[in-house]
């Protein structure tokens, strides 16, 4: 007889499995294992890697009335199996072959049900199909304010076994001590652990990852690091954003070192990010050093922008490595000061006859300014003389605004004298 090719489960995540096919899994195993069974199903709760094939056989007990191996027949997970996968062997033996399984569509095992003509339940058998763990790697481990230690990893190249895995983080002291076994899971993840107290600081830690299901185990590499060069904090606190005067392309930013570590010997390193309100682009601002106050140039006018900021600390009791950066502060949102100035179509003044243009002006001012942005972003010192200048610019603007566009069309050339 040709073998056919059932699908136990399609090869994805596994699915999560209803209370009545848990039931069936449990009743299967409780069946096989007591003395009132109707029928027993060999092999009971097989373990089988990916690809395997399957020769069960359902065997009918005592005289069970109507309960012959003609009349019985197979299910999985609840789906009834075609009739050209079994083949009777005796009186009161009905086999089953089922080649090339994947794996198993929930992790507690598929159920494979004997049942009597009338659809009563015989048997019970849970299959476990799929594969051993692979090594686990890429761990990576930080400490919130020193005072825990959480770490995550990636379970492997291929990730889904299809079975019940288990992970343990473990971890010592590097030159003394014992294994100890991580015990809060899942915190940040679905493989992730915290370790929430009683570190050790100044001496190194090893960490390793172990995971094992009913087909073998695997361990990672061992990662070797001190508390000291993991530290993460809470993003700073009260960030602010303001105006700066009325000038409209800038904005001033302020906030408040992570109180969490200010009783340890330490610097910080900043970051801000910022972007315009119709936006998903983020401007990061990288060079704002360990101050706690920033000025935003060259924004663009009567525009909301949104801005984080986050914390890096670094040095902390003399360590030599960078720290971790902290989440982004929640978003603070500003917006800069409309511009007074004519825009494109608006009216914008042309130069009087006679007047030099102020064009080749406006080129050097914009590449001046670029320049002072480039190399100077948060220098208060540099933006005093930014100030000035647009404070002047702004200054002669409005005069000439108000020489050439306040007065009255009629008035304006009464003003420039009688035509000649």
């Amino acid at each position: 007889m040709p073998a056919a090719r059932p699908r136990p489960g399609a090869q994805s995540a596994p699915r999560s499995p209803s209370l009545s096919l848990l039931l069936l899994c449990v009743l299967g195993a409780l069946r096989a294992g007591s003395g009132a069974h109707l029928a027993v199903i060999t092999p009971q709760d097989p373990t089988l890697l990916i690809g395997s094939s399957l020769q069960a056989m359902c065997s009918v007990h005592g005289d069970l009335s109507g309960a012959t191996a003609e009349g019985l027949y197979w299910t999985l997970n609840g789906r009834r199996l075609p009739a050209e996968l079994s083949r009777v062997l005796n009186a009161s033996t009905l086999a089953l072959v089922l080649v090339n399984l994947n794996g198993s569509r929930q992790q507690s095992g598929d159920n494979l049900v004997c049942h009597a003509r009338d659809g009563s339940i015989l048997a019970g058998s849970c299959l476990y199909i799929g594969l051993p763990p692979e090594k686990p790697f890429n761990i990576s481990c930080w400490s919130k304010n020193m005072k825990d230690l959480t770490c995550r990893w990636t379970p492997g190249a291929h990730g889904e076994t299809f079975l019940h895995t288990n992970y343990s983080l473990k971890y010592k002291l590097r030159w003394y001590g014992q294994d100890n076994t991580c015990e809060e899971y899942h915190t940040v993840g679905p493989h992730s652990c915290r370790i929430p107290k009683d570190l050790a600081l100044f001496t190194p830690y090893e960490i390793w990852v172990e995971a094992s299901n009913r087909l073998g185990s695997a361990r990672s590499d061992v990662l070797t690091l001190d508390i000291l060069d993991v530290v993460t904090t809470d993003p700073p606190p009260d960030v602010h954003v303001s105006r700066v005067g009325d000038l409209e392309d800038q904005l001033s930013v302020r906030w408040v070192s992570p109180p969490a570590l200010k009783d340890f010997l330490f610097q910080a390193k900043y970051q801000i990010r910022y972007r315009v309100e119709d936006s998903v682009d983020w401007k990061v601002v990288d060079d704002v050093s360990n101050q706690t106050s920033c000025r935003l140039a060259g924004l663009k006018p009567g525009t909301v922008y949104f801005v984080q900021v986050r914390c890096n600390p670094f040095g902390i009791y003399g360590s030599k490595k960078a720290g971790i950066w902290s989440e982004w502060s929640h978003p603070t949102a500003a917006s800069t000061p409309r511009s007074e100035r004519p825009g494109p179509g608006g009216g914008a003044c042309e130069p009087r006859g006679g007047e030099p243009s102020s064009g080749p002006v406006r080129r050097e001012l914009k590449q001046f300014l670029g320049w002072l942005k480039k190399h100077a972003y948060c220098s208060n010192l540099s933006f005093r003389l930014y100030d000035q200048w647009r404070a002047w610019m702004q200054k002669s603007h409005k005069t000439r605004n108000q020489d050439e566009g306040i007065l009255p069309s009629g008035r304006r050339g009464a003003a420039r004298g009688p035509a000649r």
